[in-house]
């Protein structure tokens, strides 16, 4: 039976992320499954490589308005011009979700994950970046 995995986490990774994202895309793809991506750098394109290294089918569900974007180990490119909203396609397309790493992008695709029982599977964690903004002061309402 052949599944389609989507492989999550930031466009800027690590090397130790970025490597462990095309050893998954390589043995999703190795097994038969089609990876699904948001399309671009990072975690994204490493699972990408590894998938087509495998001869894999890459499925890119990008953020902006042209299959250009996409990294060069996609398979099929689908433009949305959603930005981050495509994450909710990305996680409704998948059977499973594979998160590597983290961002608020990875956290966001985890979350609708989790919340619409797409099962989830969770790789190196993630160090989640300072809020752009100040948490409420204790007791004050918001208006």
């Amino acid at each position: 039976m052949s599944f389609t995995i989507a492989v999550v986490g930031p466009a800027q990774a690590s090397p130790d992320e970025a490597a462990a994202a095309q050893q998954v895309g390589h043995h999703l793809a190795a097994a038969g499954h089609t990876v699904l991506t948001g399309g671009l750098g990072g975690v994204m394109q490493a699972a990408s490589r590894g998938a087509a290294i495998a001869d894999g089918t890459v499925v890119a569900i990008l953020p902006g308005m042209h299959r250009s974007q996409a990294n060069p180990f996609v398979t099929v490119a689908i433009p949305t011009g959603l930005g981050e909203m495509r994450n909710a396609l990305i996680v409704r397309s998948a059977d499973a979700v594979i998160s590597i790493g983290g961002s608020w992008g990875t956290l966001s695709e985890v979350a609708l994950a989790v919340r619409t029982g797409v099962p989830v599977v969770m790789l190196r964690g993630w160090d989640l970046p300072k809020a752009p903004w100040s948490p409420r002061p204790p007791g004050r309402r918001w208006n």
